[in-house]
């Protein structure tokens, strides 16, 4: 008999369905426009399906927060979103901004970690001027459209502050010290530049 189908399994099972099950109730219910007894019980029954009839797959955290690298971590973001949000805008206004020239960039990141990949991707498309366009979640790779790029080596540093983006996360956060892949054992992969 399978772990699914014990009655042990069964009763992870359904205990795992509540914290999923609440959000899509009050989901319901916000659709419905009315927290009725009605609506809060079919938002149950409706999120109970849901959770059951599609299951997530588990997902694996090794998480554990670190108050200062957080506070690192918060305070060059906002630096980030600053500094890029006054670039975006003078590229924008300045005389001769009708030939700019733009990249897509792939970043191969050192984290084996979906939760990583998803924090940095998100993180990165909030800096104004670069947005996630592509995401290959084998090989942790993301593809990035970045604004006003003339050089390669102007994709190279942009990659190269994505990879320390991922390294404050991973401090942050991120789990241990096998979290973060050694870059120069990671293969070098065959292509052209990404400009």
């Amino acid at each position: 008999m399978s772990d699914r189908q014990s009655p042990s399994g069964r009763r992870r099972r359904v205990r795992s369905v509540w914290p999923s099950m609440v959000p899509l109730a009050v989901v319901w219910c916000l659709l419905w426009g009315e927290f009725s007894l009605f609506n809060i019980l079919a938002g149950a029954l409706v999120g109970a399906v849901v959770v059951i009839a599609f299951p997530m797959p588990p997902l694996h955290l090794h998480l554990r927060l670190r108050p200062v690298a957080l506070a690192v971590l918060v305070g060059k973001f906002v630096v980030d979103v600053v500094v890029s949000s006054v670039r975006v805008a003078w590229t924008t206004l300045r005389p001769g901004a009708s030939s700019l020239t733009n990249a897509i960039v792939r970043v191969e990141l050192a984290t084996p970690s979906d939760f990583v990949l998803t924090v940095v991707a998100q993180m990165t498309s909030l800096i104004p001027g670069s947005i996630v366009v592509d995401v290959h979640r084998a090989r942790h790779t993301l593809y990035l459209h970045l604004l006003d790029v003339n050089s390669a080596e102007e994709a190279d540093e942009f990659r190269k502050r994505v990879l320390e983006q991922e390294e404050r996360v991973v401090a942050a956060i991120g789990g241990y010290a096998h979290d973060i892949d050694e870059r120069s054992d990671r293969p070098v992969r065959e292509g052209g530049t990404e400009r």
